[in-house]
């Protein structure tokens, strides 16, 4: 009885909160609205690669200090910061950063045995690096006025030929030209594994291409939403509260993309590290 009691009168509360920050809102929207609203929608701006210092030609040669530069070198720090200082202590009843980081620790190297198998267990630290940089990169990139930099295909390329390179050599080290038989698809015809051999070695050469623009695209795409909705929510004046909530609803869609693309690219690097080990049809 008590219980219930609690939640009949729990009720009224929850909707005088709610109309009180609709009140708000509305408020806000009547003394904060433009003098003279108007559509200026720039969407692609916040990805445009700026100097620090300078105008970016003089001082340091050929190396220029940008914003993807700083928040890039901000991602590794955060790495550090959660892998190494937040877990030094390995405490037995661990520390929330100590849980974190364990979490995260096991979380990749479960995906890493389970998707390229116990073989591959011993190239967990550099897929273990790699996902935690996207992850810390992507998220840093939420932040109001931060820069993301896996928005930029720079970066993302220059991740996947890291990854395509590695896992090519590995499987010529490893297989020899046995490596080929990835693209001999020994179950078809005879007839068609020519052809079917040159549509996997095709598409074994557009894997870079895929992973790199995955990422990059899905990333840019939620921020340019959010950019968009917000030059609404400045041209609608008291009405802004609209685009205002359709900006949190896509923001916390893009906190669940910030992961779930560090994991694709993630599982992608362990599916190809698979091929890689066990080059067969």
């Amino acid at each position: 009885m008590a219980e219930q009691g609690a939640k009949q009168g729990a009720g009224p509360i929850i909707k005088i909160a709610f109309f009180a920050v609709l009140a708000v809102v509305l408020l806000s929207g009547v003394l904060f609205s433009p003098a003279h609203p108007g559509l200026a929608i720039h969407p692609m701006d916040q990805f445009e690669i700026k100097p620090l210092f300078g105008d970016g030609h003089g001082g340091l040669g050929l190396f220029t200090v940008t914003n993807q530069t700083l928040w890039m070198v901000l991602a590794i720090i955060g790495v550090v910061l959660m892998l190494v200082v937040g877990s030094r202590g390995r405490a037995i009843v661990p520390t929330r950063s100590q849980s974190v980081a364990e979490m995260a620790y096991g979380f990749v190297y479960k995906m890493v045995e389970d998707v390229a198998g116990k073989d591959a267990v011993k190239y967990f630290p550099g897929i273990m690096t790699l996902f935690m940089f996207i992850l810390f990169a992507n998220f840093l990139g939420l932040i109001p006025t931060s820069f993301t930099a896996t928005s930029h295909i720079a970066v993302t390329a220059v991740l996947a030929m890291i990854v395509f390179v590695f896992v090519t050599v590995l499987g010529f080290v490893k297989n020899g030209a046995g490596f080929l038989g990835l693209f001999w698809v020994s179950s078809a015809p005879l007839a068609l594994r020519p052809i079917l051999a040159v549509i996997e070695l095709i598409s074994y050469f557009v894997r870079p291409v895929s992973h790199s623009i995955r990422l990059a695209g899905n990333v840019m795409a939620g921020h340019a939403v959010i950019k968009v909705f917000a030059g609404f929510a400045a041209a609608l004046g008291m009405f802004s509260f609209l685009p205002i909530l359709a900006i949190s609803a896509v923001y916390a869609l893009e906190v669940l993309v910030a992961f779930i693309q560090a994991y694709v690219f993630t599982i992608l690097t362990c599916v190809y590290l698979k091929d890689a080990l066990h080059p067969s049809h």
